[in-house]
């Protein structure tokens, strides 16, 4: 499923037009983006929250010719599935 597929059930659903329903979905979209840039926690119960890691500097290797290459730190997205949509994966597979 991509944002348009997401688009086109809620303008079904909420029986309104295209436009407005990728308005609502843009919002959503980027409000939920832009609470992870400035470092906020966002919480969707029964689906999951979304957050920001840091993570460290490292010394890792390249695997074409072994070579040390320092890793410079880094802050990543990080997705955390909610209960009610872990029970449904499990109940389903």
């Amino acid at each position: 499923m991509n944002k348009i597929d997401i688009v086109n059930k809620l303008s079904e659903t909420a029986n309104i037009n295209q436009k407005v329903a990728k308005i609502v979905v843009d919002t959503i979209i980027d409000s939920i983006k832009q609470a992870i840039v400035t470092g906020d926690r966002v919480e969707i119960r029964g689906f999951g929250s979304f957050s920001l890691r840091s993570y460290k500097p490292y010394k890792g290797r390249n695997p074409k010719n072994g070579e040390v290459v320092n890793v410079p730190p880094k802050r990543l997205p990080y997705f955390k599935v909610g209960k009610e949509l872990k029970e449904a994966i499990w109940k389903e597979g």
